[in-house]
């Protein structure tokens, strides 16, 4: 089977899916590819309707088109598949009561010890993942470069100039929220992050869970940089 080129999946964080584009995910969700025939039968809805559907799924980047070439003189027929993206989007709902359950289950068996270790080898994962795409010369540069990857990954991220030099990122939007806990741990993952890819030292100058509005780290940076 070939399978055609489509849209990233980290782009369809703006995209908002009808009911009826959702119930043709939960139909290719967990199956093998299907046709559009295998699709208007299950969905009892028209070729036209389903089509359609599937062409807002395609451009979302939840499903991918592939081609299967028959015996024959045959022209080849379209299979339907989900992506990884129509997944995490089904399995949104489920993190507030996941995720927080894995972070507790963490502390209750190794202890502060373990999650803070825990911590520090995420914020490094997360790190490497853009460090690597991050190529500026300056602290200024790769502070910015890394809010630019912030944005195309979906994450509401805006970089201004505070005073006394300073660079400031401001976290509107927050990966970590649902593992939130009284001693705040996991917010360090963001801040340490930062540090390792920006290579200088980051200040939290702002925290959601202090009342603020969003989250905030500052770089010390020279005008013009």
């Amino acid at each position: 089977m070939e399978q055609s080129p489509g849209r990233p999946a980290c782009q369809t964080w703006e995209t908002t899916i009808t009911p009826a584009g959702m119930r043709i995910i939960k139909l290719l969700v967990g199956r093998a590819p299907q046709t559009v025939t295998d699709l208007i039968q299950a969905a009892g809805v028209t070729r036209t309707a389903v089509t359609e559907q599937l062409n807002e799924l395609l451009s979302a980047g939840f499903a991918e088109r592939s081609y299967e070439r028959l015996a024959g003189r045959g022209r080849p027929r379209h299979l339907y598949s989900a992506t990884s993206a129509a997944l995490l989007l089904l399995f949104g709902g489920n993190q507030g009561i996941l995720v927080p359950a894995i972070w507790r289950a963490i502390a209750e068996v190794g202890g502060e010890g373990l999650r803070r270790r825990v911590c520090v080898r995420v914020a490094r994962e997360m790190a490497e993942h853009y460090g690597r795409r991050v190529d500026g010369k300056t602290p200024a540069q790769r502070f910015r470069q890394l809010a630019d990857l912030l944005r195309e990954e979906g994450d509401v991220v805006e970089v201004t100039r505070g005073t006394h030099g300073r660079l400031v990122m401001h976290r509107r939007s927050c990966g970590f929220f649902s593992m939130f806990e009284e001693n705040r741990s996991v917010c360090q993952v963001d801040e340490e992050m930062i540090r390792r890819v920006v290579r200088v030292p980051v200040e939290r100058m702002a925290c959601r869970h202090d009342g603020d509005p969003c989250c905030q780290f500052a770089i010390f940076s020279k005008n013009g940089d």
